[in-house]
């Protein structure tokens, strides 16, 4: 059966990996794309085989996810567009019951780095304060998706929505506290 859920995260570049991340949970994933409009993605995370569709959206989107059987998978693969991607998952619990997935990559994007957080809610995503290992965010910058990374894009940085986002945070942030006052 299939599960409908919003996902709602933020995404940040990697300013230092953590020491001692065989501390921590790690998923071995290989991941590609049937298509990137709708997004179509095909996942294998361990022994697990996921078929996911997103709406489209920034920080917030609607995630439908369907397990499916390792023979589905691999007839499935066969229509895969572009790369594909590799990469070991660390799930690293952050303060507030949340957690980090680091990812870093294997293959055409070898030792390439970033980290993501899924809320409960967009109010607490626009409220978190990431840790100190967290880099630059990437949340707004279409670029830095993975499906786009799948095509080569990865070394494309617009940092100007990064300036946007800011403002626009510290702006809900101060609204936020007002209304609470």
């Amino acid at each position: 059966m299939s599960k409908e859920i919003y996902e709602i995260e933020r995404k940040f570049l990697v300013k230092e990996i953590p020491n001692n991340l065989q501390q921590y949970k790690c998923y071995k994933i290989k991941q590609g794309y049937i298509s990137t409009n709708p997004t179509i993605r095909l996942r294998q995370r361990d022994d697990e085989y996921i078929l996911t569709v997103k709406s489209s959206g920034i920080m917030k989107k609607l995630e439908y996810e369907l397990p499916i059987t390792e023979e589905q998978f691999n007839n499935l693969w066969e229509k895969v567009e572009g790369n594909t991607i590799e990469k070991n998952r660390y799930l690293i619990p952050l303060k507030d019951n949340l957690v980090a997935e680091l990812d870093i990559y294997g293959a055409d994007l070898s030792n390439f780095a970033n980290v993501e957080v899924e809320f409960n809610s967009t109010k607490d995503a626009i409220l978190f304060t990431p840790p100190d290992w967290f880099g630059q965010e990437g949340t707004l910058i279409l670029k830095r998706k993975n499906r786009f990374w799948k095509r080569g894009f990865v070394n494309c940085w617009n940092f100007m929505p990064i300036l946007i986002w800011t403002l626009i945070r510290k702006f809900l942030w101060l609204c936020l506290k007002n209304m609470r006052q």
